[in-house]
């Protein structure tokens, strides 16, 4: 088949070829491409199919392309499944509608041109910030796409295919031998920057096809693997990181931190972390994303670790939009997930109190109406189990919220240092019987005269709290007080979605965050509105997307590892 394509296309004419242009391959494209179908792909798998992916075998848990990435590429992401076992969880037609759909601009046929020899990997990798290293002519990434083929001929006519389309569209070749390496490549300097930018170069080496947008890329690829002291298999950074990816992961990341952020442009603040490795596993209710954090500083969990749901969370209605829970509020701020949160935020948002603000802006607006310092007036005193949660409200896009709070001997003073803040900062500390039940209230009361003789007073409840059980509870106002202490609905813990996700996070953790995604959106896109982009670039994964569970579960020094569980319809 292919040597059929190369004959008819060298007897191609002028006319054609224009119309060959039109259908090139683009570097860009080809990037693209496989992230798309990294992160639309593999998610996809579950709501178009209730099959389980236990039938799926991954051959190699570590991408066998790292022998050509330099140890100081900042970033390298692969699949590590045929895209076919992929398409054996889904209904015909839906995973060959994507792949059609990523190769429309190519001239590309997956089943007659890419099937016959790809294998059992596809590895992006960003090598290099700039290729030829003298930033005085501006900066050109390098990037390397490396396809692994059980068929070394198949692919080397693959490769001839690819050239020759690009040679009849009017494109110059170049053809030589580096270091015993046959490197086909379209690159031209004197050329316009758009048609730099679609430049490419081939190779086949070592059961890899080798694709990039500069020949150099490929000859420094072809030099990574012929002195492995160059390659990213020496690192010793890359060695740890890939001893915590899963066995059973169809998709790994590796971040070179630093390195990232000179690509972005962006500064390292607080730089605990110096490298990610992140894994995708697939489970028969999700989807689990398992990221580690690499260190070399001291760096402690927030607490201890737990081996069941938190308790506390009895007292979440189960219609709560947010949740989070854990133990020990107060070393939250030493903690390692704070100094990973300070250097992502700082690094992002260039301080991280901007991104606080702009993340938990109801919470915020608690602390402005009640005059509160969160970590030192809550925090500080918080030593066993707690629970937030906001609730939508259907009276506004502000949620409603919910603090639980386990009993130990320091709450009293807590409790005590809340209603003096509360009343210092003008607010009544009332005591209400609510149903039977002692209620203490923090109002503020308002007058305004209607006549001579009569005056209207005005209390507004800014927040309430009682005990229960072993636990103190505080909401936002008496109604949702009210829905607590009645418990007109179940708690979270009986909501088979958070049951499902804490089946999956694995034990001992840290706590965790629970996201409802559907009951939600309004509060994050009130709060996010970037998110509303986020959400159309991947419609299909956010239409079908139930809830996000968020834990952390650390276990070894140097290292802070979690996941984020995405559960769909």
């Amino acid at each position: 088949m292919l040597a059929e394509k190369m004959e008819n296309n060298i007897n191609i004419n002028n006319v054609n070829s224009q119309h060959s242009e039109e259908k090139r391959i683009r570097v860009g494209f080809l990037v693209a491409g496989v992230i798309t179908l990294l992160l639309i792909g593999l998610a996809g798998v579950y709501w178009f199919s209730g099959k389980s992916p236990t039938s799926l075998m991954v051959r190699n848990s570590q991408p066998g392309a790292a022998i050509f990435v330099s140890k100081s590429s900042p970033a390298m992401v692969s699949l590590l499944v045929n895209p076919d076992a992929l398409q054996s969880l889904v209904p015909k037609g839906e995973f060959s509608q994507l792949k059609t759909s990523l190769l429309a601009k190519s001239n590309i046929d997956y089943q007659d041109d890419l099937k016959p020899w790809l294998s059992n990997e596809i590895t992006l990798a960003v090598t290099t910030r700039d290729i030829d290293r003298d930033p005085e002519n501006g900066l050109q990434t390098g990037y390397l796409m490396a396809l692994a083929t059980n068929n070394s001929q198949e692919s080397r006519e693959f490769m001839e295919l690819l050239f020759s389309q690009r040679a009849l569209s009017g494109t110059s070749l170049s053809i030589e031998r580096y270091k015993g390496v046959k490197v086909i490549d379209d690159y031209q300097e004197d050329l316009p920057a758009e048609k730099i930018q679609n430049s490419l170069a081939g190779a086949v080496v070592n059961n890899f096809v080798l694709f990039a947008n500069h020949p150099k890329v490929i000859k420094e690829a072809i030099n990574n693997l012929q002195a492995p002291d160059l390659n990213l298999l020496s690192s010793l950074e890359y060695q740890k990181a890939t001893q915590q990816i899963p066995k059973s992961s169809v998709a790994v990341a590796f971040l070179n931190l630093p390195e990232v952020g000179k690509w972005q442009g962006l500064e390292l603040a607080e730089s605990t972390y110096h490298s990610q490795i992140l894994s995708l596993v697939l489970d028969p209710q999700g989807l689990l994303a398992e990221s580690t954090f690499l260190t070399t500083a001291d760096v402690v969990p927030p607490s201890l670790p737990l081996s069941k749901p938190v308790g506390a969370l009895q007292y979440i209605p189960e219609s709560t939009a947010l949740a989070i829970a854990g133990t020990n509020l107060s070393n939250l701020g030493n903690s390692d997930l704070a100094k990973l949160w300070k250097q992502g935020t700082a690094t992002i948002y260039g301080a991280s109190e901007d991104a606080v603000s702009r993340l938990i802006q109801p919470v915020v607006k608690i602390q402005e109406n009640l005059g509160l310092n969160l970590s030192q007036d809550i925090f500080s005193w918080v030593l066993g189990e707690y629970a937030i949660a906001l609730l939508p409200n259907s009276e506004t896009v502000i949620p409603d919220w919910v603090f639980v709070v386990e009993k130990t001997p320091q709450l009293a003073v807590g409790i005590a240092s809340l209603d003096h803040i509360a009343s210092t900062s003008g607010f009544n500390v009332s005591s209400l019987n609510l149903d039977g039940i002692q209620v203490s209230a923090w109002t503020e009361l308002t007058a305004t005269a209607e006549n001579d003789s009569s005056i209207n007073v005005d209390a507004k409840v800014r927040g309430v709290h009682t005990t229960l059980d072993n636990y103190e509870v505080f909401t936002a106002n008496l109604k949702t007080l009210t829905a607590v202490l009645n418990q007109k609905e179940k708690s979270l813990l009986e909501n088979p979605q958070f049951h499902t996700s804490m089946a999956v996070i694995p034990q001992p953790n840290q706590g965790y965050i629970y996201l409802d995604w559907e009951k939600s959106q309004n509060i994050l896109k009130s709060q996010l509105p970037w998110l509303k982009f986020v959400e159309i670039f991947g419609k299909p994964v956010f239409d079908n997307l139930r809830s996000l569970t968020i834990s952390s579960y650390s276990s070894e020094a140097g290292t802070l590892k979690g996941g984020v569980f995405w559960q769909f319809n």
